[in-house]
């Protein structure tokens, strides 16, 4: 037994051989055999889990162990990936979980904390899965043989492995590894965390600009100010100027810093209240420098009013260009971040400049669109307005990270 603890120490798996001589085949097959030896199996760990793990813990996640193995065996495997240290080196057996709704609320704490259980049989995965969502816990749980088949369906997140995988485990999984990586996982989490991020930033950008115009347009009728837009001006901007960046920010790669926050909320919905609070605030801010841009032309510089209309339609567009760098992560760099990182967000600009400029310059377009030269005080004036609304947005987004 000394012998078998210290290969089971050295995280080997270990298997007893014994033989029995019986003279009929009726004889008990399991009674009175006599010790061979044993047989020490290394299975060890990726290279990649220790570092995947430590992601992990960067993220706000815990990692688990549940095996069949023996608790040396565990806690040697958890040591070399560093799952198992100073503070966290309990392994509990499964013979002495017991049930867990007799147990006390300082002993099921224990468990919680616990970073690997042994020897754990099928229904004490369900116990121990049960336990940790009851804790407001969201569970993923790995597993590839049939028995696992009713805790990959209890865990919120089942993942079976695709290569070692039974078919059961993998019909009954949410998710199928097709490489068996746990650093797959790892990757699988930190794009969905970039995947939210941008329909989220989508969404609050589409809509934001999509308020400004409304209350441009609402707030000159009311107001009896010339319309700072025209029907057909609007399509242009949502069809061309409004897409095209937006497209670019579902397309991003996201905060490379993502890994590093805690986990969102479960009931945490894309557009929540901080976000319809931005999507008001920017489009009331956008709102009131193209109302601004239109009066101050036409009154205050003499514009005409089609030049007046022109500059408010250049005002919006432009202020909606620039409004996509306000879209970056508080806390993220002011030169270096995921929004200056995307590729796609400078195309999309340099194609919506040049869909603007042809907007005023190029015949038959201008004339359907109503659009007349501003000039050079014209497009000081634009320059300036569409400014702004960016440069409050840096100056929130640089406070807000303190």
């Amino acid at each position: 037994m000394a012998a078998e603890r210290d290969l089971a120490g050295e995280g080997l798996r270990v298997l007893g051989l014994a033989s029995k001589r019986v003279t009929s085949r009726e004889a008990p097959a399991y009674q009175d055999l006599v010790l061979i030896g044993w047989v020490a199996l290394a299975d060890p760990p990726r290279t990649d889990v220790r570092e995947a793990i430590e992601r992990c813990r960067g993220a706000g996640i815990e990692v688990v162990m549940v095996t069949g193995d023996q608790p040396a065996t565990g806690r040697s495997i958890g040591a070399a990936v560093g799952l198992v240290d100073g503070e966290r080196s309990r392994a509990v057996r499964g013979a002495d979980l017991g049930n867990l709704e007799d147990q006390s609320e300082d002993e099921l704490r224990r468990l919680l904390e616990t970073p690997v259980f042994a020897r754990v049989s099928p229904k004490q995965k369900l116990d121990l899965i049960a336990l940790y969502q009851r804790d407001g816990r969201v569970v993923a749980m790995t597993g590839d043989g049939v028995n696992d088949a009713p805790a990959l369906k209890k865990a919120d997140i089942g993942v079976a492995m695709g290569l070692r995988g039974t078919q059961v485990a993998q019909e009954a999984a949410d998710m199928v590894l097709k490489d068996d990586a746990f650093s797959t996982i790892v990757e699988a989490v930190a794009q969905g965390r970039a995947i939210f991020t941008n329909i989220r930033k989508f969404v609050v950008y589409l809509l934001s600009c999509n308020v400004s115009e409304i209350l441009a347009v609402a707030i000159a009728s009311f107001a009896g100010l010339p319309m700072p837009l025209l029907p057909l001006q609007i399509l242009f901007l949502n069809l061309v100027t409004d897409v095209f960046p937006a497209l670019a920010l579902g397309a991003g790669e996201g905060d490379p810093n993502a890994m590093t926050r805690s986990p969102r909320p479960v009931g945490e919905p894309i557009v929540g209240r901080r976000q319809w609070r931005t999507i008001g605030l920017y489009g009331v801010l956008i709102a009131v420098v193209v109302l601004g841009a239109l009066t101050g032309s036409i009154h205050a510089l003499g514009f005409g009013e089609s030049q007046g209309m022109t500059i408010a339609f250049l005002t919006l567009a432009f202020a909606q260009l620039w409004h996509v760098f306000n879209m970056r992560d508080p806390g993220s760099g002011f030169l270096r971040n995921d929004i200056t990182r995307n590729c796609y967000i400078w195309g999309a600009l340099g194609l919506c400049s040049a869909l603007l400029l042809s907007a005023v310059y190029v015949p038959g377009l201008s004339t359907a669109l109503r659009t007349a030269d501003p000039g050079l005080r014209g497009w000081a004036v634009v320059l300036a307005a569409s400014l702004v609304p960016w440069c409050v947005g840096q100056i929130s987004l640089i406070r807000s990270s303190r």
